[in-house]
């Protein structure tokens, strides 16, 4: 069993919320077809999403230390081919789409995420999110939504923050943001290749995994101190 933490750090995607893939949603489809009026069919935004979404992620499989602003998102992966007018009509309303084009509509609390959350925050082990993500504004609202937004002292979202896990200033800027030290925190994640390898980057205390249903490519990376199937084991912990 580990030392009692400092603080807990903990990943968004597949920790504490997660959603069945899905296709993006025909409201943004027809969001971005009006807001270009009509330059590019509904079928060729969808496209320039799919395969959009698809090379960003890509992208996001590699070690990066620096976040890519939504502005290049948009520019290198969905409008890089679209007429130039379609392109200005889109720049003009970058931060917007990106909320939309990061909201799940399905996003559910991972099992026992509540219940783990409120027990630390009721044994007074500061919490914080530490997440990649285009917007960071969509999963803090999710949060909210959700009743646990309260329970974090900081969020820190690689969007707002400029970098990326694995870069280690991820965590940093959540341990001194809560005013402690990453060798005292436990960090959880559901990747070894961002979460893991951030944690060890960074010296945190424990890096514990709660694997998801996004699994990571190849085996190179480092193994967890702990590994746990949910929120309810994670509670277990302390």
């Amino acid at each position: 069993m580990p030392a009692r933490p400092e603080a807990v750090l903990l990943d968004f995607g597949g920790v504490l919320a997660d959603a069945p893939f899905r296709a993006d949603p025909p409201e943004l489809v027809l969001r971005l077809y009006n807001q270009i009026k009509g330059l590019i069919t509904p079928g060729q935004i969808q496209r320039s999403l799919v395969e959009g979404a698809a090379a960003y992620a890509r992208w996001r499989d590699e070690d990066w230390p620096d976040e890519m602003p939504q502005a290049e998102v948009w520019e290198r992966f969905v409008i890089t081919d679209w007429p130039p007018l379609a392109q200005a009509r889109v720049r003009g309303v970058i931060p917007k789409l990106s909320y939309d084009w990061a909201w799940r509509e399905k996003w559910a609390l991972r099992p026992g995420i509540t219940e783990a959350l409120t027990a630390f925050a009721e044994a007074g082990i500061p919490l914080a999110v530490v997440s990649n993500t285009l917007c960071g504004a969509a999963h803090r609202d999710y949060l909210a939504k959700s009743g646990v937004g309260r329970l974090f002292a900081a969020q820190i979202y690689s969007d707002e923050a400029g970098v990326r896990k694995p870069n280690p200033q991820m965590i940093w800027a959540a341990t001194d943001a809560l005013g402690v030290s990453p060798a005292g925190c436990w960090f959880v994640g559901d990747s070894r290749r961002r979460d893991v390898l951030c944690a060890r980057r960074a010296d945190v205390g424990t890096a514990i995994l709660m694997p998801s249903s996004r699994a990571d490519a190849g085996n190179d990376w480092p193994e967890p101190d702990i590994t746990v199937a949910d929120g309810h084991a994670l509670r277990a912990l302390i």
